[in-house]
């Protein structure tokens, strides 16, 4: 088949040239590496002629220019002009791939550690159905105390500079090679939530199981178990999230910090209100949580163990087993971004040895040099 002649000969190249291609042939070359290769296309176009192109392609980008706005109406994304295609793609390429990968593994570490609390209680309980949280507890937790905070991680979080970004267009790789969202990285944030949920139930049952927890001798019930445990998950994955960003606005700290408060003002305004409305949660935290030294050493306690396996595995594997953007991260620490040197081994320790954007324009420079060299010999 000519096709598949064509695509074994193309994709063999480091770039293919296709001259006076109708709109028709330019939507269906598109088509044909899209769908038998299975890579994510991308095509750029700034006029009407590009338009079938640009619908075809996982993404579109259209240039607005002196051709009209047609290929702009068809794309995904418009840009001024073709020169900014590399900022587009390395620059904020990066970092939504980052945003959107971490807050996806986020979620399901959240999710997982509030659910397996549940789970684990069920199994304690001897699956009778009875709830450990508070049925409004249940409600607003992926809606006020949580949601937040991984807003802000999909919005604002930045691991390497725009200027790093450019000078080290490698970075680039790590969407192409999908590092940050691959199946091992989606177990290990699930396993770090079952691990943090076993830390939060355990250590909540054990502390409390046979403990006076007021003055008078009083043991814990289910309502002050559940708010125990509900207030260490809520402070387990909201500071997990302090650990997980590597750029920090004053916004990220209002949403943090902010839906922790949110909790406990919650926690008192829904515990003020009359015992049909607020049930199990009737005064809890006033007469009974706040007042005990033992809610808040607990609650210390969980956070620092439920936080401290991932903190240990973050500390070793950048230490030793550092990704690129994590070593672009330590030149930028140390000072050294402008050390040429220094900069070219981290280069060299790059994933693949592929050229785009700065690295290839250096690239090219290099080979025109030995090239007008070897000619002068």
């Amino acid at each position: 088949d000519v096709k598949d002649a064509f695509l074994e000969l193309a994709i063999g190249c480091a770039s293919v040239i296709c001259c006076r291609s109708s709109p028709k042939q330019k939507a269906l070359v598109t088509r044909l590496v899209k769908t038998k290769t299975g890579s994510t296309t991308l095509a750029i176009g700034d006029g009407a002629n590009d338009v079938g192109m640009l619908q075809e392609a996982d993404i579109g980008v259209g240039i607005s220019g002196v051709e009209g706005m047609q290929a702009v109406m068809s794309s995904d994304i418009a840009i001024a002009q073709f020169r900014f295609l590399e900022r587009l793609l390395l620059v904020h390429g990066h970092w939504c791939y980052r945003r959107i990968s971490s807050m996806i593994c986020y979620f399901f570490y959240k999710n997982i550690v509030f659910g397996f609390t549940l789970f684990f209680y069920e199994i304690y309980a001897s699956f009778t159905g009875q709830a450990v949280y508070n049925d409004w507890f249940l409600s607003f937790y992926n809606v006020f105390f949580t949601s937040l905070p991984v807003i802000a991680l999909g919005v604002f979080d930045q691991d390497v500079s725009s200027r790093l970004c450019l000078k080290f267009p490698l970075l680039y790789q790590e969407g192409i090679q999908n590092v940050l969202f691959s199946w091992l990285r989606i177990v290990a944030w699930a396993f770090n939530g079952v691990l943090s949920a076993m830390v939060i139930f355990f250590f909540c049952i054990r502390a409390t199981q046979h403990q006076a927890f007021h003055k008078g001798g009083e043991v814990v019930g289910l309502e002050i178990l559940g708010t125990t445990m509900y207030t260490c998950v809520v402070w387990v994955v909201n500071c997990q999230m302090t650990l997980s960003i590597s750029y920090f606005t004053y916004i990220q700290h209002l949403f943090i910090w902010g839906s922790i408060i949110l909790w406990y003002i919650f926690l008192m305004a829904y515990g003020a209100m009359a015992p049909s409305i607020s049930t199990t949660a009737y005064k809890v935290f006033i007469e009974s949580c706040a007042p005990a030294g033992m809610y808040w050493l607990l609650t210390l306690l969980v956070l620092i163990s439920s936080l401290l396996p991932y903190f240990i595995y973050s500390a070793i594997q950048v230490r030793f087993f550092p990704s690129y953007h994590q070593m672009i991260q330590w030149i930028r620490s140390d000072g050294q971004s402008d050390d040429p040197e220094y900069c070219h081994m981290v280069r060299q320790r790059s994933l693949r040895p592929t050229t785009v954007g700065y690295t290839a324009r250096l690239e090219a420079k290099s080979r025109s040099s030995r090239k007008g060299g070897e000619d002068h010999q």
